[in-house]
């Protein structure tokens, strides 16, 4: 197996072919990880989980490195990456430096192969399909994409449990669902639409119209839209951030409340993401960290949490998502992630008095 290209500039600079193939450079990419831009700095997390939460990053960059940037065939690099990475788990040496750190991680906190190796399947999934026909697809797409992040961070820290798992993964798809609601422009010159194509249709908005410099007043009722879904959804995550202890309870606070200011940014350019993504100041970060921590300290906030994992656990047990169709199943075919015809999304003007508001 050649050695595969993990860059790590914010900027994306595409990958570079080494002489001897793609090199990995390990150092580089745990060095990266206190740089980037998280909404609260690793530090904050105790010492003894530090170089843990660095591994997780740097496993996880070096994928989206792969899935985004390699040169070749980018499928066949990740079925490689895959196949060395399950060599943690039958008790062998891994090629790549990169995952001979992560094997540390993994014996250490004694995590499972299932949640790496849906990141790597996320990825594969970006080679193939380029649009989702409804937020069900998407939804699916982000328990690839996102909601291993948030089970692997809980592993670590020895609190995966059922009932803050399902919570994590309501937070970890509202983050994704935020990043991609910013960065509409910035997928569309990639080929790429997350916006569920049954939405685009619900608001009478079509590719061209997200091609334009400005918002239409239908791409920005339509965005209105969404915004309100991926708060309802980090929301009824939110409750998890009483549920841990200690720094870990700063970092999640840290989190929801950067997805919480990401969307607020949105909500602020008057849901206008065409121009480039909306990005939130680092003061509206900390006042929404900051009350998401808040509320976490709030008496009977840990009844309240209880209580939402189990309304969690029911509504995802049910495929229950804010504004998602009931029953829709899923196939892959020219692109697009197509599912049934949409079923109980929200009425346009639910949304639509947001606009304009500033609180």
């Amino acid at each position: 197996m050649t050695a595969i290209d993990a860059r790590t500039s914010p900027s994306r600079t595409p990958a570079q072919p080494a002489a001897t193939g793609l090199a990995t450079p390990a150092e580089q990419l745990l060095r990266a990880a206190p740089a980037e831009n998280f909404p609260v700095s690793p530090f904050v997390l105790p010492a003894a989980v530090r170089f843990h939460f660095n591994a997780l990053y740097a496993f996880s960059r070096l994928v989206d490195n792969l899935g985004d940037e390699a040169a070749g065939d980018r499928l066949a690099l990740l079925d490689r990456l895959s196949a060395d990475l399950e060599v943690i788990w039958t008790g062998g040496q891994p090629e790549l430096p990169v995952l001979r750190l992560l094997a540390r991680t993994v014996r250490d906190c004694d995590l499972p192969a299932e949640p790496f190796q849906r990141l790597v399947e996320a990825n594969r999934q970006d080679q193939r399909v380029t649009r989702y026909e409804t937020f069900d697809d998407l939804v699916r797409y982000c328990t690839l994409s996102a909601d291993p992040i948030g089970r692997m961070v809980l592993g670590v820290f020895g609190l995966a449990t059922p009932d803050r798992v399902v919570l994590s993964d309501r937070v970890c798809t509202a983050l994704q669902l935020a990043e991609h609601w910013q960065d509409v422009a910035e997928d569309l010159a990639a080929g790429r639409i997350y916006l569920p194509l049954e939405d685009l249709d619900t608001f009478g908005v079509t590719e061209a119209d997200l091609r334009a410099s400005v918002a239409s007043p239908a791409v920005r009722h339509l965005m209105a839209f969404e915004v309100a879904r991926a708060r309802t959804v980090i929301d009824q995550g939110a409750p998890l951030v009483s549920m841990v202890p200690g720094r870990l309870r700063l970092a999640l606070a840290g989190f929801v409340g950067g997805g919480r200011a990401a969307l607020d940014a949105i909500r602020r350019a008057d849901y206008d993401v065409l121009g480039g993504p909306p990005k939130a100041t680092k003061p509206r970060v900390a006042e929404f960290a900051l009350a998401a921590l808040a509320r976490s300290l709030a008496p009977g906030a840990s009844a309240v949490a209880h209580t939402a994992a189990a309304v969690a656990t029911a509504t995802s047990a049910a495929g229950a998502w804010p504004g998602s169709g009931s029953g829709s199943g899923s196939t892959a075919h020219g692109g697009t992630a197509a599912t049934s015809t949409q079923a109980g999304v929200p009425a346009a003007q639910s949304v639509l008095p947001e606009m304009g508001e500033v609180r």
